[in-house]
C-alpha cells in the first residue's frame, strides 16, 4: 500500500454499494478520499453538506478514509491533493461506456493519474442512488440498501 486513491461521486445518497467499493479500496490503498462531487447534470435531493455528513457517518469505521467536497473537475482535485488513483464503481455493462470516456479524458488531462474500475458485491449491482430516492419517496424500507444514517435522513426528508 503506497498510493493515495480517491472515490468521487455525487452520493445522493451514499448506498451500501458505494460503501462496499470504498471498504475494498481502503484495503488496497494507503488513503482513500471520498469526494462528494457536484454533478452539473443532476439536481440533488440532499444538499452538499447533507451528503458530506451522511458519507462521513457511513465511513467512520474506516480509519484511512476521509470525506470531502469538491465542485470542480475530479482530475484537478486528484492533482492538487496528491492522488495517484481514481476509483470508479461499475455495476453493469451500461456503466462502462460513460466511465471509460471519463477515464480516458482524465488520462489525457493528467497522464500520471490512473483510473481503476471496481465492481460492488453482486448483491448491490442493481442499486443506485436514483432507485433509493424513489423508494424513499414512496416510504419503502431501504434499510438493507443504505447505511443506517441514510435511511434515517431519507425518512426525515420525505416525512
Amino acid at each position: 500500500m503506497s498510493k493515495n486513491a480517491m472515490y468521487p461521486g455525487s452520493f445522493d445518497p451514499i448506498t451500501n454499494g458505494h460503501v462496499d467499493v470504498i471498504e475494498r479500496a481502503a484495503q488496497m490503498f494507503e488513503t482513500v478520499t471520498v469526494v462528494v462531487a457536484k454533478n452539473s447534470k443532476k439536481t440533488p435531493l440532499f444538499d452538499e453538506q447533507e451528503r458530506l455528513e451522511m458519507a462521513t457517518a457511513a465511513l467512520l469505521h474506516l480509519p484511512n478514509v476521509r470525506v470531502t467536497v469538491h465542485a470542480g473537475l475530479v482530475v484537478d482535485f486528484a492533482r492538487e491533493n496528491g492522488v495517484d488513483v481514481i476509483v470508479r464503481g461499475l455495476r453493469a455493462v451500461s456503466d462502462f461506456e460513460y466511465e471509460f470516456q471519463i477515464a480516458l479524458m482524465n488520462r489525457k488531462l493528467q497522464p500520471e493519474i490512473t483510473t481503476i474500475f471496481m465492481m460492488p458485491h453482486e448483491r448491490y449491482t442493481y442499486l443506485n442512488s436514483s432507485i433509493i430516492r424513489e423508494l424513499g419517496r414512496y416510504d419503502q424500507n431501504i434499510a438493507e440498501f443504505v447505511p443506517k444514517v441514510v435511511a434515517e435522513r431519507m425518512k426525515l426528508k420525505f416525512s
